[in-house]
């Protein structure tokens, strides 16, 4: 789903949240192998991301011609932070509810940058008719949790071993949801 750009301001610098472009797929492959060596929270581990540049300018084609899905990005001074993302489920059924995403390099968090790019997602979410918005999240993922909740997210479900790591431990999950 294409939406407009949006600029926002932080700490002096500026803040756009848009649709990714084709040109943009060498950074987002990127990002994905990076965000998931630099956190144990995400649901890949960084051998996994196996795209090819051209997988990749497909997808970015697929959710920006989606009436679906939505995928932004976040770059601060034109330095990509992070990426966030919203799919509608589409049997009729279910069309009221949409799952969230986000991820940040480490070093942009803590910045506020999640928090307006989640709050974007409701204002689209909204403006398309959904009514409530769900995620998945690691449970030691304390600063995500805390932040989901300020930002009206309730825990609806928890998933023992959800993850297993390499090492062999596991990882709870939280089912979580907002009502908009």
């Amino acid at each position: 789903m294409r939406v407009e750009s949006s600029i926002y301001e932080i700490k002096g610098k500026e803040l756009i949240l848009r649709n990714p472009e084709e040109s943009d797929a060498e950074r987002l492959l990127s990002y994905l192998k990076t965000t998931s060596r630099e956190t144990p929270y995400l649901i890949r581990e960084p051998e996994e991301i196996t795209l090819t540049l051209e997988e990749e300018k497909e997808f970015i084609k697929g959710q920006n011609n989606s009436e679906h899905n939505l995928l932004l990005i976040g770059l601060l001074n034109g330095e990509h932070v992070g990426n966030c993302s919203l799919m509608r489920m589409d049997l009729k059924r279910y069309q009221h509810r949409a799952i969230m995403a986000i991820a940040l390099y480490q070093k942009y968090t803590g910045l506020g940058i999640g928090r307006i790019m989640i709050e974007k997602i409701f204002s689209i979410a909204k403006a398309q008719g959904i009514e409530q918005i769900e995620l998945e999240v690691a449970a030691s993922n304390q600063k995500a949790v805390a932040l989901y909740k300020k930002l009206g997210f309730e825990t609806f479900g928890t998933f023992p071993n959800n993850m297993k790591y390499k090492d062999g431990t596991y990882e709870t999950a939280h089912w979580m949801m907002k009502k908009l």
